[in-house]
């Protein structure tokens, strides 16, 4: 979407659920790549699956949030993501984790309290840190992240590094102030943090129309004077094909990017209801369409289109990543609980390290 585009017209057919549900245009893209994107996105799904089912069924304790039919967006970003770059989640990150190449045997562990678990089994699904992957957290403050991305891309500039930050965030944490302060400190400053917006149309369940006069958050980004693309956020070449604009002009010293992926989440707000009969505006017909808009079965078509991916193909990646998630799940419910001296532990600081 060019940047003279009148925001005020909004959207248009990115929010018609009825729309682009068509298998992608691959023409010309490397088919190791686009297998690669493929399995990032199935990987996310079956995870996100499991946990659904795992709450459903009781034997996890706590509320998971989760972003089933948005794998497109973190797959596109992820892969022009650096170790040295920063990414900062929001409460529904699983999925940004795992994109980066997170340990979801790491993740069951955290999410079932573990020691084991990412954070040491002390945060659960809305407290994710995978360091050495280049994660910086997830937290349940809506918005929390958004300064610390700008934080760490101004460390980077200041270190004369090319590093970046990314910032994962939804249109309900644009109706926060900290945003806008992040997004005007960037701007100024010229941080070098891209910001995505996973724009699902919902906050919790208030569709946007009930809560901002526009339904596209893009003219945020025209306030504060930042580049942006709009996209489908669906269409995981469209993503990856914008967000590799964006990181390249951040990292070259061009200032931060706003990229704001239209998408629509499968299941409500938390754990696995579809919450058709609790908002105002989530329908099950339109629920139908969406699924039909589903990211990894558009590229799987175009990829069996051409004769790059195939029935057997895809049911034995199916069948190898379910393994590996039953085998993982396994071993995490084996794992120990954390001490009960480890209550004490990371919560103050002492010389010489906690």
């Amino acid at each position: 979407m060019e940047n003279e585009r009148d925001i005020g017209s909004m959207l248009g057919d990115l929010k018609d659920p009825g729309a682009y549900q068509t298998p992608l245009e691959i023409s010309g893209r490397d088919p190791g790549l686009l297998v690669d994107l493929l399995r990032t996105m199935m990987l996310s799904r079956m995870v996100e699956e499991h946990l659904a089912d795992q709450r459903r069924e009781g034997t996890i304790g706590g509320p998971v949030h989760l972003g089933i039919g948005q794998e497109a967006i973190a797959a596109g970003v992820s892969q022009f993501l650096r170790s040295s770059d920063r990414v900062f989640g929001a409460h529904r990150s699983h999925y940004h984790a795992l994109a980066l190449g997170t340990d979801f045997k790491a993740l069951f562990a955290e999410i079932l309290g573990k020691e084991t678990g990412l954070s040491k089994g002390m945060g659960g699904s809305m407290h994710l840190w995978d360091e050495p992957r280049g994660f910086y957290g997830s937290v349940p403050i809506v918005g929390g992240t958004v300064p610390l991305a700008v934080g760490a891309a101004l460390a980077a500039k200041l270190q004369a590094s090319d590093a970046i930050s990314v910032s994962y965030l939804g249109d309900g944490a644009c109706e926060e102030g900290v945003v806008h302060e992040s997004l005007n400190l960037a701007r100024v400053l010229d941080a070098p943090t891209v910001f995505v917006v996973e724009n699902n149309l919902f906050s919790s369940h208030m569709h946007i129309s009930l809560r901002q006069p526009s339904d596209s958050t893009a003219r945020f980004a025209v306030a504060h004077e930042i580049p942006f693309e709009v996209v489908d956020g669906n269409d995981v070449l469209a993503v990856s094909d914008a967000a590799g604009r964006l990181i390249e002009q951040a990292r070259s010293g061009g200032g931060p990017g706003f990229l704001e992926a239209v998408t629509y989440r499968w299941l409500g707000h938390v754990d696995w209801r579809a919450d058709i009969d609790v908002g105002v505006a989530r329908s099950e017909s339109d629920l139908k369409q969406w699924r039909l808009r589903d990211p990894i079965a558009r590229l799987r078509a175009a990829l069996e289109a051409v004769g790059q991916w195939s029935l057997e193909e895809d049911k034995e990646l199916e069948r190898e990543l379910s393994e590996s998630i039953e085998a993982a799940w396994s071993q995490a419910m084996d794992d120990p609980w954390p001490s009960d001296e480890a209550l004490l532990k990371h919560v103050y600081s002492s010389e010489g390290g906690a």
